[in-house]
């Protein structure tokens, strides 16, 4: 395979005429992150299956010549757990780069396992045994020696591989459909908008407020979004889980008062603590209704309800175990729990999942099926 490393817009635009004709391109992404909110593109790594290619887009800004080719619709692009890549081309580009294809959810249903690394996937599928000793490399320093790139190239050569051989056996299990849900979902824009008003949902230490401080939680953990993204910070440098969990626990009314939080300065009191006390006022004019629910935390089962998740678990293994795959691959515990809940709108009650496990532990949870013994095994009836 001709292996190539672009850094001319010369040398792009001819890669570009030369793969524009392809039936599909495994795509990768390396980037940096750590000082910023939004990814730092450092490398773009594309491969058709005769040619590979390094791109570095710190030499190549403008990559115009290659958006074409990536963003036409007739050429499949295949991907490895494909969120971050994909975030990175929508806040680069404002699109995505479909149809594409994501051999992680596509080796769950070949029953490699639930969410496998790369070089898991690489193992199980090419029998290829890939070293990880360039994983934490600072893709911004150039140059780049050798390792690094043979590391990064290796990321789409044998992905594409990978690619063709998952393909045929997905068709030979007649799985192929499955996936189009998951694809879609992943094709969809709108997950990667940021939505500050529900970015409260990832601020670790939330379990432990409730109502009005949920609501306080919201209305700062929106503020974080909006500075993180105006001022391209990460949110922690904005202003860290713990304190702005103080913030909505102690909701303090004066500047003195927030003073006494511990670990929040006096320079960003100076600086933020009056938008902090009118958020907090904003939370506290709200209405009930509009206090936001932590669906997430849901109380723990009663006794009874306890015994039927170990019963639902115990037939999401009799039916994994017919499909050949892991149950971790179909639905998780709380996914088990949410279902006993009474709730539907989940991954388990949607597309192939629904299918192969979701009806049948449905009609389990109503007593339409159950599970007994045969000959010593439990059975699926």
């Amino acid at each position: 395979m001709q292996e190539l490393f672009i850094d001319q817009p010369a040398q792009l635009e001819a890669f570009a005429a030369d793969i524009k004709s392809s039936p599909w391109l495994a795509l990768d992404t390396e980037f940096i992150r750590e000082k910023t909110y939004y990814s730092r593109l450092c490398l773009l790594q594309i491969s058709n299956g005769k040619v590979a290619a390094c791109i570095d887009p710190l030499a190549i800004p403008d990559l115009d010549p290659l958006l074409e080719v990536l963003f036409d619709e007739s050429i499949t692009k295949i991907f490895h757990a494909a969120g971050q890549d994909l975030e990175i081309f929508f806040d680069n580009w404002k699109r995505l780069p479909i149809p594409l294809f994501d051999t992680q959810p596509a080796a769950a249903l070949l029953g490699y396992g639930e969410q496998i690394g790369y070089a898991g996937l690489i193992h199980n599928s090419l029998g290829i045994d890939l070293p990880k000793n360039h994983s934490r490399t600072d893709w911004s320093r150039r140059p780049l020696g050798q390792g690094q790139l043979r590391y990064a190239l290796d990321d789409v050569i044998y992905l594409g591989q990978a690619y063709e051989k998952m393909l045929q056996q997905l068709e030979d299990l007649g799985r192929m459909n499955w996936l189009e849900n998951d694809f879609k979902r992943l094709s969809d824009a709108q997950n990667y908008v940021p939505d500050p008003m529900s970015m409260w949902q990832k601020v670790k230490g939330l379990q432990h407020l409730k109502g009005l401080k949920l609501a306080a939680l919201q209305q700062l953990a929106a503020w974080r979004e909006e500075q993180a993204i105006h001022r391209n910070l990460p949110r922690r440098w904005v202003l860290k889980d713990e304190i702005m969990l103080d913030l909505a626990r102690h909701m303090p009314q004066t500047l003195d008062k927030m003073g006494t939080i511990r670990g929040l300065e006096s320079g960003m009191i100076r600086r933020h603590g009056e938008d902090w006390l009118q958020l907090l006022k904003n939370a506290a004019s709200l209405p009930k209704e509009q206090w936001p629910s932590d669906k997430l935390r849901a109380g723990k089962l009663n006794p009874a309800q306890e015994a039927m998740c170990d019963l639902l678990q115990c037939g999401l293994r009799l039916l994994a175990t017919e499909q050949n795959m892991s149950p971790a691959a179909i639905a998780s515990k709380k996914q088990l729990e949410a279902l006993i809940r009474g709730e539907r709108n989940m991954a388990l009650m949607q597309g192939w999942r629904k299918t192969v496990a979701g009806d049948s532990l449905l009609d389990l949870l109503h007593g339409k099926r159950q599970i007994r013994v045969e000959k010593g095994r439990a059975v699926l009836s």
